[in-house]
């Protein structure tokens, strides 16, 4: 009788499995509790008609996922990572400003309102209701508390949550997102996981749905600790084309939107250099030949991104696991980054 062993999960991921296990319960929660603040965040949108979205890691990518939303609603939005903000600034004045940190305490949150001490319209968007962002500006606070895992997934949901609140007091209608949120897909995974079983990175791009793809090759290169990262589709295009091959995975999100039709050009380019290419699709369009297809009901804006963030979640977990034996233990980062 053969005997095999059975790896046993490592803790971090474990860690990182309840986190996601709570997070539409808490994503719900946050955008309930978050209405009546929001509405005065929407109403300084309507008088600056301009927002600049700072954070770092997993916020800033949240940031960059929500950009081309509120730029729909006629909001001039652009998203800079607070490291770069506090170098090379863009100016205030006029501008609304929400400041994302999930647990308040990031060392650019505290420098950079120390130096600057924000402006007006200066809003924050955090997990933990006692900390410096939350006590130094009104602030959206995510149901749950702070997120312990290493890697951000509860706290992506639960952020894309508060901004689901903003958007709908702006007079965007939230019911899509809402009824992702609330009846969530599961899609299986264990085919694209095996399609990237012997790459040795990946590259993440989308056009409409870039900033989940940023977040997406975040939370990869964390847990493999692979240089997974991730390009714009139109990036990806100009010229880095030439590092594809079977040996470099490529994970694309195509949504129901205009844009749709680049992402499929993309994939089907993607696939004819041999890489294996994964589609997360909530187009409603065909799937391209030669891909990898995870399909979800067509969806656009927040409802895409509810709808495929969960399941990128577990293949990033999945893909992880299979190539380190202690994922989600960080081994020269913390949770919480206190240094520059």
């Amino acid at each position: 009788m053969i005997m095999t062993q059975q790896k046993n999960r490592p803790v971090g991921l474990v860690a990182i499995d309840r986190e996601m296990a709570r997070q539409h319960a808490d994503a719900l929660a946050s955008y309930e509790a978050a209405k009546t603040k929001a509405h005065t965040i929407a109403a300084s949108l309507a008088k600056t008609r301009k927002l600049l979205l700072l954070g770092m890691g997993g916020s800033h990518a949240v940031g960059r996922a929500v950009e081309p939303l509120y730029r729909a609603l006629g909001i001039d939005a652009i998203a800079v990572p607070l490291s770069e903000q506090l170098g090379e600034p863009l100016a205030l004045e006029g501008r609304t400003v929400l400041v994302t940190s999930q647990s308040g305490e990031s060392a650019e949150v505290v420098r950079w309102f120390d130096e600057t001490g924000g402006n007006a319209e200066t809003f924050g968007l955090t997990l933990e209701g006692g900390s410096f962002l939350a006590r130094t500006v009104t602030s959206l606070i995510g149901a749950g508390g702070t997120e312990l895992a290493f890697a951000a997934t509860r706290s992506l949901t639960v952020t894309f949550a508060l901004h689901l609140a903003v958007l709908s007091a702006f007079g965007d209608d939230p019911s899509a997102a809402f009824a992702v949120l609330s009846a969530p897909e599961e899609p299986d995974i264990a085919s694209a996981l095996a399609a990237l079983a012997t790459v040795r990175t990946v590259v993440t791009s989308g056009r409409r749905l870039q900033g989940l793809a940023e977040a997406l090759a975040l939370g990869l290169t964390e847990l493999s600790r692979l240089p997974c990262f991730s390009l714009e589709g139109g990036q990806l295009r100009h010229g880095p084309m030439e590092m594809l091959g079977s040996d470099i995975g490529v994970v694309l999100f195509r949504g129901n939107d205009s844009t749709a039709g680049l992402v499929t050009a993309m994939a089907v380019s993607a696939v004819e250099t041999g890489a294996p290419v994964i589609m997360f699709d909530a187009s409603g369009d065909e799937p391209v030949a030669g891909t990898v297809s995870i399909r979800f009901a067509p969806a656009t804006g927040l409802a895409a991104i509810f709808a495929m963030l969960p399941a990128a979640q577990r293949l990033m977990i999945a893909f992880a696991d299979a190539r380190v034996d202690d994922a989600g233990t960080p081994v020269r980062s913390t949770k919480i980054t206190r240094s520059e």
